[in-house]
């Protein structure tokens, strides 16, 4: 079964024997500098001076920013299921918040941003998604970071980057957290959350807030290369070799490759009939509009053992997403597409003519 899923994705294989070892206590000299070289590491994909790791899914990660960041009121940004989720973490926390909702497949308006802050000086946080993957769409955060800040430099800047953070050298100049998650680009199992920090935004957590995910807990600790609490040692370790892995490809040459097969994963989609649902499609996926997404979903995992992710709340059974995060071998993509082409088929919408590979490989040719 191939897991093209936009996270979690497929584990490789140099990545899954790393759990094969035997464990390291976390209270030692072996995993404090394995600690320090992944936290740096990190810091050199995102460009960010600070580093923390949390155990918890990428919402503890959205959680633990949201509640050590904002002061006044935050500006939280939904376009999907993960944008909605900044609104509820402010609610749980009795945290004042402005939500700028956009549908689903419509990019954040930076002109509405800067017009909702400008109207209201409270706001010193914002909150958006890089990838907001529920609809597979791209916001400009950049453009974004750079016009918030030039009303005010000290409003902090928070981008989720789960599904963007290891898919594409993301400018976080303006950017003051950002935030990863491991199932997605890192190709590992869920469990372990990443946080880029600027200096502001250190500054900005001062003693910090909450217990467990006190960031400025997390940040003294780990400065010294010890965590506040017990981490997810294996998954830590595993990241490690990731990051090692990536750097050994060279991280621009991996962006080249995942951007390359990007265009050819969407220009072999569109050849055979489908619609691309965003308007700014993130590289992180190609998320397709299909009215009878489920009969298709269906057939690929039973018949040629594809398993790609659906659509959710509205949308579940109009969309399906296909991952492009990851190292994924160019013979696994064709044989994604390959199969779409053939439940089309069998669906009776198209007959299969091999369209979809020829397209995908002479795009990657290119």
């Amino acid at each position: 079964m191939i897991l093209a899923t936009p996270g979690p994705v497929e584990i490789p294989l140099f990545v899954r024997k790393t759990f094969l070892n035997e464990t390291i206590h976390h209270r030692t000299p072996e995993f404090k500098e394995i600690l320090i070289d992944t936290l740096n590491k990190f810091k050199n994909l995102t460009h960010f001076p600070e580093a923390v790791f949390l155990t918890s899914s990428g919402t503890g990660a959205m959680e633990a920013a949201v509640i050590n960041i904002v002061k006044n009121k935050a500006l939280t940004i939904n376009a999907g299921k993960f944008g909605e989720r900044w609104g509820k973490i402010c609610k749980a926390y009795g945290i004042s918040y402005k939500e700028l909702q956009y549908d689903w497949d419509t990019p954040a308006s930076v002109d509405e941003i800067v017009a909702a802050i400008e109207d209201d000086r409270e706001i010193d946080s914002v909150f958006i998604q890089i990838s907001e993957s529920a609809g597979g769409l791209r916001h400009p955060v950049e453009e974004i970071a750079a016009e918030v800040k030039l009303i005010n430099p000290d409003i902090m800047i928070v981008a989720d980057g789960i599904t963007a953070l290891g898919v594409e050298d993301i400018d976080t100049s303006n950017i003051d957290v950002v935030i990863g998650g491991s199932q997605k680009a890192f190709m590992l199992p869920p469990g372990l959350a990443m946080l880029g920090l600027s200096e502001k935004a250190v500054e900005r957590i001062g003693k910090g807030r909450g217990f467990y995910f006190n960031l400025a807990n997390e940040i003294k600790k780990q400065r010294e290369g010890t965590t506040a609490f017990t981490p997810a040692t294996s998954l830590i370790i595993a990241l490690n070799e990731v990051l090692k892995k990536l750097e050994a490809i060279g991280l621009n040459k991996h962006y080249e490759n995942t951007a390359l097969r990007h265009k050819a994963l969407i220009a072999s989609i569109e050849a055979i009939g489908l619609s691309i649902f965003p308007q700014n499609p993130a590289l992180s996926m190609a998320a397709v509009y299909f009215e009878r997404a489920e009969e298709l979903r269906k057939i690929l995992k039973t018949k040629y053992e594809v398993n790609v992710a659906g659509g959710q709340d509205f949308m579940k059974g109009k969309l399906f997403r296909v991952n492009n995060m990851g190292l994924i071998e160019d013979y696994k993509m064709e044989h994604i597409v390959n199969s779409i082409e053939l439940a089309l088929d069998e669906l009776g919408v198209r007959e299969y003519d091999g369209t979809a590979v020829r397209v995908y490989s002479n795009e990657k040719l290119r």
